[in-house]
């Protein structure tokens, strides 16, 4: 259940058995969880919504909150922000490396739904997204934010124009 109770009442599950996300930080979320409300008098429920992840590849991805196709499914309109860029380091080195970011916003409430990240150090700028993202962070906040320059952070809150939308859960062709 909501609590990681099995059907056997003084049984519970938490980490990959429960098949629920199967990432070492939920499970210890999870344990978090069971343990407070078990034990030291704290009612809390494991949320799984809105947890970053990310890949270790080259380059790497990383990722918290709904894709562009579940946030359009979820909240039917969508605003789609997107950023294709060469990170300023590759002026230096020569490569033609470049990085894409995406930011999702739920157009009802302006909150930010999803932010994913493919290029160098992704994790590590989507674990600091990833907190505004669970805190309810919404455009504006994001917008109002002054980056750190030269960053390929930056780019997250100087996305101003966007790039598509969705109405009704469609993807619409021009906005």
């Amino acid at each position: 259940d909501e609590y990681s109770r099995s059907n056997v009442d003084n049984i519970y599950a938490v980490g990959d058995v429960t098949d629920r996300i199967n990432l070492t930080p939920v499970a210890l979320h999870e344990g978090h969880c069971f343990a407070d409300t078990m034990y030291g008098k704290k009612d809390r429920k494991p949320d799984h919504e809105y947890v970053a992840s990310a890949v270790f590849s080259h380059p790497e991805i990383g990722t918290v909150g709904y894709s562009e196709e579940d946030a359009a499914d979820k909240f039917k309109n969508i605003t789609v922000y997107k950023s294709t860029f060469r990170p300023m380091v590759h002026t230096i080195t020569g490569l033609e490396s470049k990085a894409l970011m995406k930011l999702i916003v739920d157009d009802n409430t302006d909150r930010v739904v999803g932010a994913h990240m493919c290029g160098p150090h992704a994790a590590e700028i989507l674990q600091g997204v990833g907190i505004a993202v669970k805190m309810g962070a919404t455009k504006a906040d994001f917008d109002a934010t002054i980056g750190i320059h030269p960053t390929s952070a930056e780019e997250f809150v100087t996305m101003r124009t966007p790039s598509h939308k969705y109405k009704d859960g469609v993807k619409q062709s021009n906005l």
